[in-house]
């Protein structure tokens, strides 16, 4: 359980840095309870079980599930309890330790934080400048679809620069860090193809999977609750095609079927840290394979650090960018391409 142990170490510095500071305590606890432990361990392979176990009990909380628990939560309590947290964490997960494992076994961590569109936006706008070409997005690890629409939403960037753009409520709020000035045209490239790739999709019409999205949310995020409602309804009327698969073994067929007077864009953010090492390579064999045949893009981090990386093959010539730091929901980014 040492391994367990330290990602649930791990999982409470990233949480309080985060913003939560009712898991960075939990996960704390968790990591020196053998109970705990074990539970967490009946997390599917290749799944994050920090997220996935403290996602799992969120969902239970949020689906009425009585216990005193439920007082703990900022999502569920306006003034929520402090003093006894844990000692009430563990007791909900002994009394409901069946339903929590069935979760653990059934389910997959599949964030949709909308507000990483911030730096996604100025993104696909450098590759528009480098090549001129309309984009055809090829989202890996995309859930429901919500970073598909990364340009009919509108941006506020330092509390003071607003790019409006198009038809969704949607307004993401983020801060660039650092002397780096990213484009934010005022006019959005265009789009051609939106294509979104998963091993489970989502539908925002399901309520089960409504539920669980929203579950996975930390409980203090009320913007990111408020952004993923809005984003819910934005995608329930958007013109997207999302295949159930793995993205990796599927992108090839799903390149084949687009013109070559689009660029292809493949992006995804925090999936490539589900891979595993064989996927992650034979998805850049992927890549270097279209991109010898026509232009292709790859935006992404957690293939080989947290950075994010925009790698450009443009008439065959292969450029490797880094484009930034970024927080993991999407509240700040630097950026680095010139």
């Amino acid at each position: 359980m040492d391994n367990f142990s330290n990602i649930f170490k791990q999982f409470s510095t990233e949480a309080i840095l985060g913003s939560s500071k009712l898991y960075s305590s939990l996960a704390a606890e968790i990591a020196e309870d053998p109970f705990l432990l074990n539970l967490a361990s009946h997390v599917r392979s290749g799944q994050p079980p920090a997220n996935l176990l403290l996602g799992s009990i969120h969902y239970l909380l949020l689906n009425n599930y009585n216990h005193p628990l439920r007082s703990y939560y900022p999502s569920i309590c306006p003034s929520p309890a402090e003093e006894g947290t844990f000692a009430a964490f563990k007791d909900f997960c002994k009394t409901y330790k069946s339903d929590i494992v069935r979760l653990l076994q059934t389910k997959l961590v599949q964030t949709n934080e909308v507000r990483r569109c911030a730096y996604l936006y100025p993104c696909f706008s450098y590759i528009y400048q480098q090549t001129n070409q309309p984009l055809a997005l090829i989202e890996i690890g995309t859930s429901a679809g919500f970073q598909l629409l990364w340009d009919e939403y509108s941006y506020t960037y330092n509390s003071s620069k607003t790019v409006i753009t198009h038809k969704s409520k949607v307004h993401i709020k983020a801060q660039i860090i650092g002397k780096g000035e990213p484009p934010l045209p005022s006019h959005t490239p265009p789009v051609t193809h939106r294509y979104g790739i998963d091993l489970h999709l989502n539908d925002m019409n399901n309520t089960e999977h409504h539920a669980w999205l929203h579950a996975l949310i930390w409980p203090e995020h009320i913007e990111r609750r408020r952004l993923f409602e809005q984003a819910a309804d934005s995608v329930k009327q958007a013109s997207i095609q999302l295949i159930e698969g793995d993205g990796v073994e599927l992108l090839p067929s799903v390149a084949e079927q687009i013109p070559k007077d689009s660029i292809i864009c493949v992006f995804h953010t925090h999936a490539a840290n589900q891979m595993t090492a064989a996927a992650k390579t034979k998805l850049n064999e992927h890549i270097e394979r279209i991109g010898s045949k026509r232009n292709i893009a790859h935006l992404y981090n957690h293939m080989t650090d947290a950075k994010l990386h925009l790698d450009l093959i443009v008439n065959k010539e292969r450029q490797e960018n880094v484009a930034g730091e970024t927080d993991g929901h999407g509240r700040w980014f630097t950026w680095e391409l010139h």
